[in-house]
C-alpha cells in the first residue's frame, strides 16, 4: 500500500483535523454532554460519565448520558454533593452495556468524597509529587478512585489503567476534553496542570483503522504501548498538539468511506 509521507501526511491530517475540529462536530459526539453546562464541576462530572459510557454508537452513548443527567435532575454537581437516599433511588436500574447502578453508585460516592475536599477533578489525576506523565496520572487516578473499602470489584473494569496495559481510550478522551485548548470551541481546556503536548491520543476501532492505513502504528495489539506509538507518530507532525489529529483519524474513519480512502492510498492518492 502507498503511504503519504512527510509534508504530504502532515497536510492531509491537518486538513482533516480542521474539517472535524469545529463546533458542528459537537452535537453528534459525546462531548455534547458536558457542553450543556457552564460551571466547571458540572462540566467535569458530566464529561467523566459521558467518557465512561462511551461504548458503542455515539447516538446511544449520548442518549444514555442524557438519561443519567435527567436522573440527576440536570444538576450533576448539586446531585453529587447533596444527594439523599430518595435521590439515590432515581439511579436504580440505570444500565449501559456492562455499566450498571452498582457501578454508578460507587462513582457518585467517589465524586462526593473527592469534591468534599477539592474544587476540581483535575487534582485526582495529579500525583502528590506533581504531574510527570499521562501514564503516571492514569495509574494514580485508578488507585485513588478505588481507595475505599466500599469499592465494588466489578467496577474496576470501568476505570482503566496503563498498569494493566490498557489503551485507556475513554480516559484519554476525557483528558483530551479537559486539557486540550484551541480556538475552535470543541475541547474545553479548563485544566492547566497537564501540558497539552503530553496527552496520549485516544485509540479505538475507528482511530486504529485509519492509523494503520496511514502507517502511524505497527503494533498488532491495541494496548497502552500502541496508544503511545500512535502519539509519538503524531508528535512528528505536531509536537505541541499531537492529539488534535484524533479529530482527523476518527473523522476519517466515520465521516468518509474508509474503503474508498484505502483504495485512494493504493493508487497513490
Amino acid at each position: 500500500m502507498n503511504r503519504l509521507t512527510g509534508s504530504e501526511l502532515k497536510k492531509f491530517l491537518d486538513d482533516k483535523a480542521a474539517k472535524f475540529n469545529k463546533v458542528s462536530f459537537i452535537k453528534d459526539d459525546p462531548i455534547s454532554i458536558p457542553h450543556q453546562f457552564k460551571e466547571k464541576a458540572d462540566i467535569e462530572i458530566s464529561a467523566l460519565f459521558a467518557a465512561v459510557l462511551a461504548w458503542g454508537q455515539r447516538k446511544t452513548i449520548i442518549a444514555k448520558s442524557n438519561e443519567l443527567l435527567e436522573r440527576m435532575d440536570g444538576k450533576p454537581y448539586k446531585f453529587i454533593m447533596d444527594y439523599t437516599d430518595e435521590g439515590l433511588k432515581k439511579l436504580e436500574g440505570f444500565k449501559h452495556r456492562t455499566f450498571n447502578d452498582t457501578d454508578l453508585l460507587y462513582f457518585v460516592d467517589f465524586l462526593h468524597r473527592h469534591y468534599s475536599k477539592h474544587d476540581s477533578l483535575e487534582s485526582a489525576f495529579i500525583p502528590e509529587a506533581g504531574f510527570e506523565s499521562i501514564e503516571n496520572s492514569l495509574i494514580h487516578f485508578q488507585k485513588y478512585f478505588f481507595d475505599s473499602e466500599n469499592a465494588p470489584k466489578r467496577t474496576r473494569k470501568h476505570v482503566a489503567s496503563p498498569a494493566k496495559k490498557s489503551a485507556c481510550k475513554r480516559l484519554n478522551m476525557f483528558l483530551r476534553w479537559m486539557v486540550r485548548e484551541d480556538k475552535n470551541g470543541v475541547d474545553f481546556g479548563i485544566w492547566k496542570q497537564i501540558p497539552i503536548n503530553k496527552l496520549i491520543c485516544p485509540i479505538d476501532l475507528h482511530v486504529e483503522r485509519a492509523a494503520r492505513m496511514l502507517g502511524l502504528i505497527t503494533r498488532k495489539p491495541v494496548d497502552w504501548d500502541t496508544a503511545v506509538e500512535l502519539t509519538e507518530s503524531l508528535k512528528a507532525l505536531d509536537k505541541n498538539d499531537p492529539v488534535k489529529y484524533d479529530f482527523a483519524l476518527f473523522g476519517l474513519s466515520i465521516g468518509e468511506d474508509i474503503t474508498s480512502f484505502s483504495e485512494k492510498l493504493e493508487s497513490g492518492y
